[in-house]
């Protein structure tokens, strides 16, 4: 079996890779590297999971440390990539990379202030990872040209179109150089997605290992008949078990119920939807990676951004619509040749759903009618000592902070780089000479992860740091300091955290 040096990889990537734990090259990675590290335009096809991020990465990386840096506004790599939470998980994979080489990268994604990401790109940044509508935004303000871009990313491109998202890739990718390397990667060829890389791949080399039309073998998948009355024991069982576990609804309202549900009977549960903040979103996630909460109650538009090491049971609480969301939840288990194990709930009224469902899909799941959380079958499927520890309790807000976890993918740059430093030095900067002149407009939308700058705007226009006439606005001034000052007193251990 091939290494990642026998693949091409530099010496210094290959370190950073055996620090990490990863020495064997997946399949979908073995099959790309050679081409992309040699500059070809790639169009790989493969599963989420199946290792796509450093078959895109490696290369990136590789290709970018050799080159000059980067000027204002100009970012020399795109990853584009279609929710927020898939975005930040590149981030983390990409940051120790980027920190051996010297290397800069910055998130760009809505839901949170934009303006670190404006400060980012004027300072001159390497790589950003990217949703389409916030790069949009920013590029129509001109805070951003992609005439740079040496190297342009497309994950998940069927999930991107799924979303609507592909009139807004077009026209990003127009923006690119075409002598530009660009590599797509996506699950399927459907939805456009063929066309997408006719129209902007250059003779690419197609590789395909890990079809999402395929299922893992190391999956085992189940459906449980019951009724609709027992539902909720039988989750509290199945969640109770050891082990982390990612239940799937429908619907965002039917999630935040779900969650609440669970952790009212005793399971530390968190909710990932789209009604949630980013901080709330990064908080939750955070909170199940640590192990302070079990259970992810979450829906499909949730499902690619998942990315947690040791998922053992996916339970689908509703059915999903179609056999590709089907295969996108389940894929949140028996990830990187790891078994796992896919159960569906399934009630009389949806028995003819479900198995064209699961036909279309490819798989021949065990079916077991049972009534009520007594049934053994339960303990088979999730086995191990059930615990009811309690309901997940989020720290309060001046311990957790809206910026301490998600400053990192949506406030400030990544860390162990460089620039970090001066990031940090401008925040004591701000601190102690805007304290006057913030109003609580600016506070709330440091909440959301933002940085404030010297050169903020008031709410009144009034630039910041210019000398008021009137006693009446030095004393508006004295108070709003004082504020400030509570309110950077409060929030200082969250940016410390950073």
């Amino acid at each position: 079996m091939s290494s990642f040096t026998d693949l091409g990889v530099p010496a210094r990537l290959t370190k950073v890779l055996a620090g990490l734990g990863i020495s064997t090259p997946t399949p979908i990675q073995a099959a790309t590297l050679p081409d992309s590290l040699a500059g070809q335009d790639v169009l790989g096809r493969g599963r989420t999971g199946s290792g796509k991020t450093y078959a895109f990465l490696l290369p990136l990386v590789a290709q970018l440390s050799e080159g000059r840096p980067s000027r204002a506004r100009r970012p020399r790599a795109l990853v584009l990539a279609p929710t927020r939470e898939l975005v930040g998980q590149i981030e983390q994979s990409l940051e120790p990379l980027a920190y051996a080489t010297g290397l800069t990268s910055r998130t760009v994604y809505g839901g949170v202030s934009q303006k670190p990401q404006v400060d980012a790109l004027r300072n001159g940044v390497d790589i950003i990872l990217a949703c389409p509508g916030r790069l949009e935004d920013l590029i129509k303000q001109g805070h951003c040209d992609l005439s740079d871009v040496q190297i342009t990313v497309l994950d998940e491109a069927d999930h991107m179109a799924d979303l609507g998202f592909l009139p807004a890739v077009r026209r990003l990718l127009s923006q690119t150089p075409t002598s530009g390397q660009r590599l797509l990667f996506s699950a399927t060829l459907d939805r456009g997605i063929g066309t997408l890389a006719k129209q902007f791949l250059n003779k690419p080399v197609t590789h395909e290992a890990d079809s999402v039309e395929a299922p893992v073998t190391a999956m085992s998948h189940h459906v449980l008949h019951i009724d609709q009355g027992h539902k909720l024991p039988i989750l509290v069982d199945l969640t109770s078990a050891p082990g982390r576990t990612v239940v799937f609804t429908r619907t965002k309202h039917r999630a935040k119920t779900l969650a609440r549900q669970l952790n009212g009977s005793g399971v530390p549960t968190v909710e990932l939807h789209g009604n949630l903040s980013q901080n709330a979103r990064d908080r939750n996630l955070e909170a199940l990676k640590s192990g302070k909460a079990s259970v992810l109650v979450a829906t499909d538009i949730a499902a690619r951004g998942i990315h947690v090491d040791d998922i053992t049971l996916v339970v689908h609480a509703d059915p999903p619509a179609e056999h590709k969301a089907y295969l996108h939840r389940s894929g949140r288990t028996a990830r990187a040749g790891n078994e796992g194990t896919v159960i569906t709930l399934m009630t009389s009224e949806q028995k003819r759903d479900v198995r064209a469902l699961a036909k279309a899909a490819g798989i021949e799941p065990k079916m077991t009618r049972i009534e009520g959380a007594s049934h053994p079958v339960l303990t088979q499927l999730a086995p191990g000592e059930r615990t009811l520890p309690g309901g997940f309790k989020p720290a309060a807000p001046a311990q957790t902070g809206g910026s301490g976890r998600t400053g990192r993918s949506g406030g400030t740059a990544s860390s162990g780089r460089p620039r970090r430093s001066g990031s940090q030095n401008r925040q004591r900067n701000n601190r102690s000479q805007g304290g006057q002149n913030r109003q609580d407009g600016q506070s709330s939308q440091g909440k959301q992860g933002g940085q404030r700058s010297a050169g903020s705007s008031t709410r009144g226009g009034a630039a910041t740091g210019t000398t008021r006439s009137n006693s009446k606005a030095n004393s508006n001034a004295r108070n709003s300091s004082r504020n400030g000052a509570r309110r950077t007193h409060s929030a200082g251990p969250n940016r410390a955290g950073r």
